[in-house]
C-alpha cells in the first residue's frame, strides 16, 4: 500500500466502520508504521464532522485538548453507529502521538472530510437530509482542495462506495485529477465459490495486497464480488472500479469489531442519539436507536461471519 504511493496520491478504500476487527487492526498498524510519515502526508477519516476541522487539527498537533473534546468530530458525524466505534477512539491518540515525535515537515493531519453539519440546529429531517444528499460532493471538494491541489498524499479511509472509480466521490474529483486513487477493498469472502476460491488463497501471506489487473481475481465475473447488502455492481470482469484487494485470512477467521464501551456508557451521547433519531423521524428498527444498535451488538457473533446468521 505505500508502495502505491509512488504513482498514486490518493491510496485506500478501506473503511473502519463496517464492523471488520481485522481490517481496523490492520489500519492501526499501518498508521504506526514507521515508513508512513514519509509516504503520507495525510490521513482521510470518515465519519469525521468537517465542522470540527480546527478543534482537530489542534488537537493532532498536539495542543493540550482532551480527547473527550475532539471526539466530537466522530460522534457528531452524520452516522450515528460511528459514535461508537472503537477504532476512531484509538486513531487520533495515535496519530497525535506519533507527531510529538516528528519533524514539522513530516507531521501528519487527519483530516474529516464529512458535511459539516452542526446537530444543536437539527430540529427536524429538513435540516438534515441536504448534508446527507450533500456527503460525497464534499468528500470531494475536502480531497480536491485539501490534498490534490496542495500535491499532497492521503490514506484515505473511506468506503469503497464512494471511492469506486466513476461512482461517489471519485467520480467527482477524478473528472479534474484522473487516475489519481488506488482504490482497495478487503477481503469479506466471495460471493460464492468460496471454499473453493480461497483454496488458491491458501499459500498468501496475512496480509496480502495483490491487484486485478493482469491477476486471476480479476478474470472472475463481477457478481463474486457482490456480497449481500452491498450495492449491485456492474456486470464484467473482476471488482468494478476497484484496483486492489487485501487479504487477512480466510472470511471465517475474521472477526467481529464490538461496539466501544466508553460511548456504550456515556448516558448523554446515548440521550443525544435518541434526539436525532426522533427529529430526524427514523424507522423504528433502524440502528440510529441505541436500543437497537445495543439488540444488534448483544445478539452478532464474535465472528464477522457466521453461518447461522447468515442466509
Amino acid at each position: 500500500m505505500l508502495a502505491a504511493f509512488d504513482t498514486y496520491p490518493i491510496v485506500g478504500g478501506l473503511s473502519p466502520s463496517h464492523g471488520v476487527r481485522n481490517i481496523d487492526e490492520f489500519l492501526i498498524s499501518l498508521v504506526g508504521n514507521p515508513r508512513l510519515p514519509y509516504v503520507v502526508t495525510d490521513i482521510v477519516a470518515e465519519n469525521g464532522n468537517s465542522l470540527y476541522q480546527p478543534l482537530v487539527d489542534e488537537y493532532i498537533a498536539g495542543a493540550d485538548i482532551p480527547l473527550a473534546e475532539v471526539r466530537q468530530a466522530w460522534r457528531n458525524d452524520l452516522n450515528a453507529a460511528g459514535g461508537y466505534s472503537t477504532f476512531y477512539e484509538q486513531l487520533y491518540p495515535l496519530v497525535r502521538r506519533i507527531n510529538q515525535r516528528l519533524p514539522r515537515a513530516r507531521k501528519l493531519r487527519i483530516l474529516a472530510p464529512e458535511p459539516p453539519i452542526d446537530w444543536s440546529k437539527v430540529t427536524g429531517p429538513a435540516d438534515f437530509y441536504p448534508f446527507l444528499d450533500d456527503r460525497d460532493q464534499h468528500i470531494a471538494s475536502i480531497l480536491e482542495n485539501e490534498v490534490l491541489a496542495k500535491r499532497r498524499k492521503a490514506l484515505i479511509l473511506i468506503g469503497t462506495g464512494h471511492l469506486r472509480h466513476g461512482t461517489g466521490a471519485a467520480a467527482i474529483y477524478e473528472q479534474t485529477y484522473p487516475n489519481s486513487t488506488f482504490v482497495i477493498t478487503g477481503h469479506l469472502g466471495f460471493a460464492k465459490d468460496n471454499v473453493v476460491l480461497e483454496r488458491r488463497m491458501a499459500s498468501w501471506p496475512v496480509p496480502s495486497l495483490a491487484t486485478f489487473h493482469g491477476t486471476w481475481l480479476g478474470e472472475l465475473d463481477s457478481s463474486y464480488f457482490s456480497l449481500p447488502g452491498d450495492a449491485p455492481l456492474d456486470p464484467g470482469k473482476g471488482y468494478p472500479g476497484i484496483d486492489g484487494y487485501l487479504y487477512l485470512g480466510p472470511r471465517d477467521f475474521l472477526m467481529h469489531q464490538p461496539l466501544s464501551a466508553r460511548a456504550i456508557l456515556d448516558k448523554d451521547f446515548t440521550t443525544e442519539l435518541e434526539r436525532r433519531a426522533t427529529v430526524v423521524q427514523v424507522p423504528s428498527d433502524a440502528p440510529w436507536w441505541p436500543s437497537v444498535l445495543f439488540q444488534q451488538e448483544a445478539s452478532s457473533s464474535v465472528l464477522f461471519y457466521d453461518p447461522d446468521q447468515h442466509t
